[in-house]
């Protein structure tokens, strides 16, 4: 057995060990052992601390140092609640009792897009507990075709998989998978994406809590070329843990609003201010983590003009 693959066998049963234990657990507890640890990674280890705090301090430029701190620490209790609900969902979440866990709000404009005949693009973001969005989805009829990156760990990629597919998900691979995509949205059938993560220099550059940010530009080609109608969709949780608002706040149809978002750069920004607009509604929620304001663009050099 290589070096390599034993660690990450051993990474494997460490994570699987731990998930145990979480859904041995009560609710109450283990999200008391999520606040525990986020205040250790926020307070103590001070993990990215600084890409946290700039990324706030360019999105709500009037809070102060001190809310900005107390902004990510939330952030971070938000990010470990998070696995929490997703090691408990299986168990908890079922087709029987999902009203006990979640409201649905303005899910009528998705519904019909998801029972026609055209495909659907949803659109979503690092955003509330988008996996159990996903989750709900699923028990509700509607699986859908989630684009997601592969991780290192094949041990880990295949458990993980298996939660994603539990209600009917199906996994797209992120390298290598886009004729995949093409055929899934040929038939008619729906696409979900993660739509806030960088691009690099070459993406679609579009406006993000008042920054460029680069956009991936093929999810915006995507529905331009298969006449698919873009829904936004946000779960966001409520006052406790595994309580979630499903909301789909926004939709548009390319057929019917025209040159309104007629090109990528359009239909891009578009998509791009709505989720930014759900992020507002509970900025404790979005993963600040990310290094998504990225801009490594050169300075265009101005051409000498004619003698």
């Amino acid at each position: 057995m290589s070096t390599k693959r034993f660690a990450d066998l051993l990474v494997y049963f460490v994570v699987r060990l731990l998930i145990c234990l979480v859904q041995a657990m009560r609710m109450e507890t283990a999200a008391r052992l999520a606040r525990g640890i986020a205040w250790l990674f926020a307070e103590v280890l001070r993990i990215r601390a600084g890409v946290v705090d700039e990324n706030l301090a360019h999105a709500f430029p009037h809070l102060s140092p001190q809310s900005r701190r107390e902004l990510a620490r939330r952030m971070w209790d938000h990010l470990f609640l998070l696995v929490v609900e997703v090691a408990q969902t299986p168990r908890k979440l079922h087709e029987t009792n999902w009203r006990d866990y979640v409201t649905l709000r303005n899910s009528d404009t998705m519904v019909r897009s998801l029972l026609s005949d055209r495909p659907t693009l949803i659109i979503t973001a690092h955003f509330g507990n988008f996996e159990v969005a996903g989750y709900v989805l699923g028990i509700l009829g509607f699986p859908t075709y989630t684009v997601a990156r592969t991780l290192d760990n094949p041990y880990l990629d295949r458990f993980v998989n298996r939660f994603r597919s539990g209600s009917g998900a199906r996994i797209v691979p992120k390298n290598g998978g886009y004729d995949q995509i093409v055929e899934v949205l040929g038939r008619g059938e729906a696409m979900a994406f993660l739509a806030d993560q960088y691009a690099g220099e070459k993406g679609c550059w579009v406006e993000f809590f008042g920054r460029p940010a680069s956009a991936h530009k093929a999810i915006a080609l995507l529905a331009l070329e298969h006449d698919a109608p873009v829904a936004i969709a946000a779960a966001r949780r409520l006052d406790r843990p595994m309580r979630f608002e499903v909301d789909t706040p926004a939709a548009i149809d390319p057929r019917e609003t025209g040159a309104d978002v007629g090109t990528i750069r359009d239909l891009t920004q578009w998509y791009t201010s709505r989720l930014e607009e759900a992020i507002r509604r509970a900025p404790e929620q979005y993963w600040w983590l990310h290094r998504r304001w990225k801009d490594t663009r050169k300075p265009r050099r101005k051409r000498p003009r004619a003698a």
